[in-house]
């Protein structure tokens, strides 16, 4: 499993900011600056943000242009191959909204059970 070409593909979209990063960039349809996916992805952090963009740049599933302006410009949108993996992500949210209250029905009575031990006869 280690060698896995999977694994990689993982290991990217293990990251619960790269599925907002994303799904927010694909939603825009449009170029967005680093403020506004800021504001838009309540909860992010300057420095997660910016990690979490040159991670999606390096693997290829975002682009950032600086334009020369004063001060300078600058632009996140998908690349092709981060339009494709945006679809897949995509899915995960639709079967998320389909199924969470599923999960969090699952979740009560699991502590529950948690709370209230089954005695235990010998």
């Amino acid at each position: 499993m280690r060698d896995c070409p999977a694994r990689t593909v993982i290991e990217v979209l293990a990251n619960k900011w790269v599925l907002y990063v994303l799904g927010a960039l694909q939603r825009n349809d449009a170029p967005m600056r680093f403020n506004e996916l800021r504001r838009l992805l309540d909860g992010i952090t300057q420095k997660m943000l910016t990690q979490t963009l040159r991670a999606l740049e390096r693997d290829g599933l975002v682009a950032r242009t600086v334009y020369p302006t004063v001060p300078p410009r600058v632009e996140y949108t998908l690349t092709e191959l981060g339009s494709d993996i945006a679809r897949l992500t995509n899915a995960i949210a639709e079967w998320s909204y389909l199924h969470t209250e599923q999960i969090l029905t699952a979740r009560e009575r699991f502590e529950a059970r948690e709370a209230s031990p089954e005695p235990v006869s010998w």
